[in-house]
């Protein structure tokens, strides 16, 4: 019995794992933190069917940072992320500009004007005094980071489509888009 409760423990673990470091989301996240204590309940399963007091005190205060992970990503976090969704849906009905949360811009795909994908948001230098977003840092290509290229996107020309979260630029301005290396981003 001790033997398939760990088999369910591993996978459990690994897969929360990967569903954490996705990093897609508060919702997400908050399901890879079920996940998580699943299998952080089925290693105290194990360690009291096999006597093991250091995994069953491991797993008992992971089980408690599990506990706390959910109300993070899917109580917290998910509330606030649906706050910034009603403020962004209101302003569309509202007279003057729709308002948008920062943090969409970093995670926001980034399309031509045809609607073809060009990569996505990983963040955005706002003036410090001002405000007024200056540039978006876009990544193209790579898988979990790796080959991916960094770009800097001048945000003046960029048009903000509040329903698919992205951003449309034409095509001719993406394909000229320098390249900027992962450690040292423009001051300007």
């Amino acid at each position: 019995m001790a033997e398939y409760i760990s088999w369910f423990a591993t996978a459990a673990t690994i897969l929360a794992a990967l569903v954490t470091a996705s990093n897609l989301g508060a919702r997400i996240t908050g399901y890879g933190f079920i996940i998580f204590l699943s299998g952080s309940i089925a290693w105290l399963g194990t360690a009291l069917l096999t006597d093991q007091p250091a995994l069953l005190w491991t797993n008992g205060v992971l089980t408690l940072l599990n506990i706390w992970g959910i109300w993070r990503w899917l109580g917290r976090q998910a509330t606030l992320e649906e706050g910034a969704d009603v403020a962004l849906k209101s302003s569309l009905e509202t007279p003057g500009e729709a308002l948008l949360a920062a943090s969409l811009l970093s995670r926001c795909s980034v399309v031509d004007q045809h609607g073809d994908d060009w990569g996505h948001g990983v963040d955005a230098m706002i003036g410090s005094e001002s405000g007024r977003i200056h540039y978006l840092v876009l990544s193209q290509g790579g898988v979990g980071g790796v080959g991916e290229r960094l770009h800097r996107l001048a945000w003046s020309p960029s048009v903000f489509d509040p329903g698919s979260t992205s951003l449309r630029i034409p095509r001719r301005q993406l394909e000229r888009l320098p390249e900027i290396s992962r450690d040292q981003w423009p001051a300007r």
